[in-house]
């Protein structure tokens, strides 16, 4: 029994000695074992450019390789410490009106001014144009009341300029027209633009506002030029009124047939010309009132001034120009250009044409008319209107009418000068585009 007992006890610390480092198993720490780690969101850091796999880093900054963790490591993740809200970036302050004030600060810009501008032409008793004159020399009066003047100006102002060329004129006056024409452009300055209308029975624009110096103006005033027309003057009485050529039992010419279009079985009736001046001079208004505001706007009429078939009527083209600030200038050819005779062919006779109508026009829009039988008077009379047109005095005042009444307004300008003549328009009609 103690030979056994001795036995077990020498086999255990034969054991021991074999391993001694070893501690028993039943005191041996349990280790816990770690909980995953939360999965977190991936965050942007800086504003730099995004490189697949990497994030996007801030421009210039150095990338550093995040650390890794040895996969036999069990220890818990650190929390990650939220980082502070982005503080935001200092902007200006803006004064921002508070509620119903925005308004009423633009209506405070939004103001109607009744102002009125007058060009103003002064010529002294041989027809020179008068220079010098101060704005203490001018005094203006609307529908009888005084203006205190509150602009004065002599700068020179750049033209948009539309010609109108009757066509109806004689074979021998349109020749003359015809090579006059060439002369336009020389009267223009660079900063001018134009426009050409003709007329016969009905208008026609040829061009709308092209430079003055350019190449189309010209071009277009020599495909405007026509043979003008050959007045006969029909018979109706004796052996050759009514129809005396015919063809297989009709009249050859309708106009001549008696007792049909034109008169009946007694007597015939004369055909009458037709020259649509009103006509051309409404389509010349109607582009140029689309003209900017600091442009002189002008009409130059070649014509002999007679007026017969216009769908407009003379009143009601010019009051449109006066509405739009247009003035009519022109030279008179052909029989109203003659001595004594253009001032007779004023006169009207009632249901008869109107023989010469130009001077209306001038008149109440505070243009010109000057009246040359040759080419070489015609040449000249481009360069003497758009000089005149060019070296205005330009005066404004405020006047005391509502711009809402669109009565017509008289205006008389007088200049504190002897033997001058004033040459302005007579009135105006208020616009919507000064409101």
């Amino acid at each position: 029994m103690k030979s056994a007992l001795s036995i077990m006890a020498l086999t255990s610390l034969l054991a021991l000695s074999a391993n001694p480092a070893r501690p028993a198993r039943a005191q041996e720490p349990q280790s816990a074992v770690p909980d995953a780690p939360a999965p977190q969101a991936p965050k942007l850091t800086g504003n730099g450019p995004i490189t697949p796999g990497a994030g996007t880093t801030a421009p210039g900054a150095a990338t550093t390789p995040a650390p890794t963790t040895s996969s036999s490591s069990f220890a818990p993740a650190a929390p990650v410490a939220q980082q502070p809200p982005a503080t935001p970036a200092k902007t200006e302050e803006i004064d921002t009106p508070a509620a119903g004030e925005g308004v009423e600060a633009v209506a405070k810009f939004s103001v109607n001014v009744n102002f009125v501008q007058v060009p103003v032409t002064v010529k002294d008793s041989k027809g020179n144009l008068v220079a010098g004159l101060q704005k203490e020399d001018f005094r203006i009066f609307e529908d009888g009341t005084y203006m205190p003047t509150r602009v004065f100006t002599v700068d020179p102002f750049p033209l948009s300029i539309a010609f109108v060329i009757d066509q109806s004129l004689t074979s021998d006056v349109m020749a003359k027209v015809n090579a006059s024409l060439d002369a336009v452009q020389g009267a223009l300055a660079p900063f001018d633009e134009a426009a050409v209308f003709t007329y016969s029975n009905g208008s026609k624009e040829w061009t709308t506002f092209t430079g003055a110096q350019g190449k189309r103006l010209p071009a277009v005033l020599a495909l405007a030029k026509a043979i003008g027309t050959d007045m006969q003057v029909p018979t109706n009485s004796g052996p050759f009124a009514g129809c005396n050529i015919r063809k297989n039992g009709d009249c050859v010419d309708p106009n001549l047939q008696p007792g049909r279009s034109a008169g009946n079985n007694s007597f015939m009736t004369i055909p009458k010309e037709i020259h649509t001046l009103n006509d051309a001079i409404l389509s010349a208004a109607k582009e140029l009132s689309a003209r900017p505001k600091d442009r002189r706007r002008i009409i130059y009429v070649v014509s002999d001034g007679k007026e017969y078939g216009s769908k407009a009527s003379t009143k009601e083209v010019i009051r449109y120009l006066q509405t739009n600030k247009i003035a009519v200038y022109a030279t008179a050819v052909g029989d109203s250009a003659r001595w004594g005779e253009g001032y007779v062919s004023r006169l009207h006779i009632p249901l008869t044409m109107y023989d010469n109508i130009l001077f209306k026009y001038t008149a109440a829009t505070g243009g010109d008319l000057d009246s040359q039988r040759g080419t070489n008077g015609i040449e000249k009379s481009y360069a003497k209107i758009t000089e005149e047109a060019r070296a205005q005095y330009t005066l404004g005042y405020v006047t005391h009418r509502s711009i809402y009444d669109d009565r017509y307004r008289k205006i008389e300008v007088r200049a504190a000068r002897p033997n001058v003549e004033v040459i302005t328009k007579q009135g105006y009609y208020p616009s919507s585009q000064d409101k």
